[in-house]
Formats: structure tokens, C-alpha cells, sequence
């Protein structure tokens, strides 16, 4: 069936009813893996030159299905022999990419089914082409491959845009294009993507594909989510910037002049480390923030090196922040680690000595313990951005991103990056006649730096 004829049949009952009456019982049988004759328009491909077709849509508009239908579609063709499968974790690309109800081997016909591997972490078709998965919270798997075709799942949800970029780089075989899909949040890097040259946005919600779910679900849904913000960004797939009573705000982060150079001359410098109670893909992310204070009293956010990371790569990444910015003090939140933090820490720092990264293993460290509440803890650094005090030193966008979706009263995702940032603004702002706890020095007892 040609593609023009299917569509014209999908979209036009009145023709495709007495055209499937017409049909042998075998004929129907095949035409169930038509999927242009069953697919709305925004399942569909755009026509004309892109790099990416992003499809932005609500939860359960059928996004999945259009992106695995694609691969399908131009494996089977010959365009595609690469393919490359990215999701946030292992787990959901397998759970949802390939193995899911909408996922690549639900959506293809017996005759074209590729062969799974899950071990090799590779799909293989009977006509040669490959596609290898990815997991976006692991983005040093994607260095080095080369792809001709990727499927990008649930972009949003990505911890930051390093994968993407890494995916991208390899995305130079052939005609070299990517299908993403997302129900949108608002990430910085998102928006920009959204926004780049080659990119297509196909867009879609939960209510457009009614057909095909639970009728009283989407009652549900309508009653208690329509007309409200989270049902705008979840089920209609709408792009909102700023979070209702979240303490920062894009607009406070873009203020003329808040991002700059290092300056010279910073008085102090500190790097704050807010550690994830657990390990693992599917952990939290430990914090580490580096800021500085100049000699006009003003902040400065130096770095963000947080991330999902092992106990020893988070304590070797906060010691190579304190060595970079030469910083004056390591502070350890020791709410979730207590002392676990500095013996971390101080492992850290003289295996690095030892193996000759850093100088030597000195390393001066203070433990803080959250007395009051995050709201407590936030509103006064808050206050500072809003008197144009801090300025950040680069684009921080997972960090940023972090800080516009916060909300005090507990609302969002785990702040981890912002109660970093918080501990960080917090000990600069400290007096020497109020430090927030007697300072420890690694490798010494008396204090000393």
C-alpha cells in the first residue's frame, strides 16, 4: 500500500470501512502492521530536511509508538543500519524502548522481528542493521560509536545534556537523523533544543488518543489534572518555565550581568558537597557546588560538579573542585552521611595524592548538619540572587534548572545541587565570629590549613 493511499484511507472513515470490507481475511491480517493506515498525523514523520523530530506530548499520546514505528520503518527500508537507542537508565530503555507494549519488538512483524540480546545490550534485524541502547545517565557509553539513526527517549527526564550532546556527535552516518520523545519540563538545555536549527517539533496530547485508553482513566485524569498547570505540562505537553512558588525564577537567573569570568582576587572559596543517601542509576544525585566571595562582598558560583556517582567518584570529583578553584574549605552535609562524609573524603583525597593528582593529601574540611529546615536554609540565599548579589560563572543548566523548580514547601525533585549551592552561599556568608561548625583538617589536628 502506498504511503499516500494509506493516509488518505486513515483519515477519512467513510472510505476506510468499505475498504476493509473489501479485504480478504488474510489482506486484514496483514494491514494490522500498516502503520500508516492506523497512525494519527502526528505519529508520522515530517516531510522536508531535519535533523531531529522532536515529539513533545502528553502522557500516553502515543509518542513511543510513533518513534519505535519509525525505526521500524526505516530499518525495514535500508535507510537505517545503526541505530542508536538512548534512554534516561538501562532499565527503561529496555522496559519501555524494546521490550514494552509500544516498544520496537511489540511493533514489528513477525518477518522483520530483530533478535534481542539484552546481554550485548544490542537488537539485531534479518536484514543486517543493528541498534545498540544507551543510558543517558551514562553518557561516556555514547563517546566513540557512530549511529545513522537514534531514538531518543524521554529527553526531559535526562540528568543533563551531555549525553545529548555525545549522541550527536555520533550521529554522523548517512542521513543521520533522530526521532526524540518527551512530555516536556522546564530544563534550560531543553529549550534550547527545541529551538535549534533541524529541529521539527510534532506536538500531541494524552486526550488524542482516547481511542486507545482506559475510558475511565481519562476521566480521571480530566477531573483532577485538566485546567491546572501539571495538566497542561503532563497530558497536553505544553513547555511552562516557571514553577508557582518556586524561590527562583528565570527571569532572576538571567538578570543582565549575573553570569561572568571568575573574577581575580576572591577573598574566599569553598566547595560544598550534598551526598546521596544511596548509589545507583536510579539514586539521587550527590551535590557539589564551588563559590567564592569577592572582595565587594559579592557571591559567585564557580562550578557544578554534582551528579549520580559513586561514594569514591563523588569524593574524587569534590577533591578535584577544591584543588581546581584552590578553595579554602570542603564543606560535607552530614545529615544523610554523619561522619561517613569526611572518611570519604579523606580516602579520596590521599589516593589522589598517591597517585600524584594532587599535591599532597592535606585538605582542609568542615561538617555542617542541617538544624533548620530546606525553606529555612534556601529563602536567605533566594534573597541574595534577588538583590543581584551572586553571579554565575557559566551556564549551570542542570543546577538552574534545579532552582526554578524548587518549591520550600517540599514540591519537586530532590534538591541536591540546590542544597549545595545552599551550604556553599551559606558558609561564605558566614562572620569568622559565627563559623557553622569547628573546622577539621585532613591529615592534621591543629586546625591548620
Amino acid at each position: 500500500m502506498s504511503d499516500s493511499l494509506a493516509a488518505r484511507l486513515a483519515g477519512t472513515p467513510a472510505l476506510r470501512d468499505p475498504f476493509l470490507a473489501s479485504l480478504s481475511p488474510e489482506a486484514r491480517a496483514h494491514l494490522l502492521w500498516e502503520w500508516r493506515f492506523w497512525a494519527r498525523p502526528m505519529q508520522l514523520p515530517p516531510d522536508g530536511a531535519w535533523r531531529v523530530w522532536f515529539i513533545r506530548a502528553g502522557r500516553g499520546a502515543g509518542k513511543t509508538r510513533a518513534a519505535a514505528e519509525f525505526v521500524r520503518a526505516e530499518v525495514a527500508a535500508g535507510r537505517a543500519q545503526r541505530v542508536a537507542l538512548v534512554g534516561e537508565t538501562a532499565g527503561d530503555v529496555r522496559d519501555v524502548m524494546v521490550e514494552g507494549p509500544a516498544g520496537i519488538l511489540a511493533v514489528s512483524p513477525p518477518w522483520q522481528r530483530p533478535r534481542w540480546q539484552p546481554s550485548l545490550r544490542r537488537l539485531s534485524w534479518p536484514n543486517g542493521a543493528s541498534a545498540t541502547t544507551f543510558a543517558a545517565v551514562d553518557p561516556e557509553q555514547l563517546r566513540g560509536p557512530e549511529h545513522d539513526l537514534a531514538w531518543a527517549d524521554e529527553v526531559a527526564k535526562w540528568p543533563d545534556e551531555e549525553a545529548w550532546h555525545n549522541l550527536m556527535l555520533g550521529l554522523r552516518r548517512g542521513r543521520a537523523r533522530c526521532v526524540a520523545t518527551s512530555t516536556p519540563r522546564p530544563r534550560a538545555w531543553l529549550k534550547r533544543l527545541l529551538a535549534a536549527p533541524g529541529t521539527v517539533v510534532t506536538r500531541g496530547s494524552t486526550f488524542d488518543n482516547a481511542a486507545n485508553l482506559a475510558p475511565q482513566a481519562l476521566v480521571d485524569l480530566a477531573r483532577r489534572y485538566e485546567g491546572t498547570r501539571l495538566g497542561r505540562q503532563e497530558l497536553h505537553g505544553e513547555y511552562l518555565e516557571d514553577v508557582p512558588g518556586a524561590l527562583w525564577s528565570r527571569a532572576m537567573l538571567e538578570r543582565a550581568g549575573l553570569r561572568c569570568p571568575p573574577p581575580d582576587g576572591l577573598r574566599r572559596v569553598v566547595v560544598a558537597v550534598d551526598p546521596a543517601a544511596t548509589a545507583g542509576e536510579d539514586s539521587d544525585e550527590t551535590g557539589i557546588v564551588a563559590a567564592g566571595r569577592d572582595a565587594a562582598g559579592g557571591f559567585v558560583v564557580l562550578a557544578d560538579a554534582s551528579g549520580r556517582l559513586s561514594p569514591d567518584g563523588w569524593a574524587r570529583r569534590a577533591v578535584a573542585a577544591y584543588d581546581r578553584w584552590r578553595a579554602d574549605r570542603l564543606i560535607g552535609e552530614a545529615n544523610n552521611g554523619g561522619d561517613m562524609v569526611e572518611a570519604v573524603v579523606r580516602r579520596a583525597a590521599e589516593a589522589m595524592a598517591a597517585e600524584g593528582r594532587r599535591p599532597s593529601a592535606d585538605l582542609a574540611y568542615r561538617k555542617v548538619s542541617a538544624s533548620r529546615g530546606k525553606r529555612a536554609r534556601a529563602e536567605p540565599i533566594a534573597a541574595l540572587y534577588e538583590q543581584g548579589r551572586v553571579r554565575h560563572a557559566g551556564t549551570f543548566d542542570a543546577l538552574e534548572d534545579q532552582m526554578c523548580a524548587y518549591r520550600p514547601d517540599g514540591g519537586g525533585p530532590s534538591p541536591d545541587r540546590v542544597d549545595a549551592l545552599v551550604w556553599a552561599l551559606t558558609a561564605l556568608s558566614e562572620t569568622a565570629a559565627a563559623p557553622l561548625v569547628s573546622p577539621f583538617v585532613l591529615g592534621r589536628s591543629d586546625g591548620a590549613r
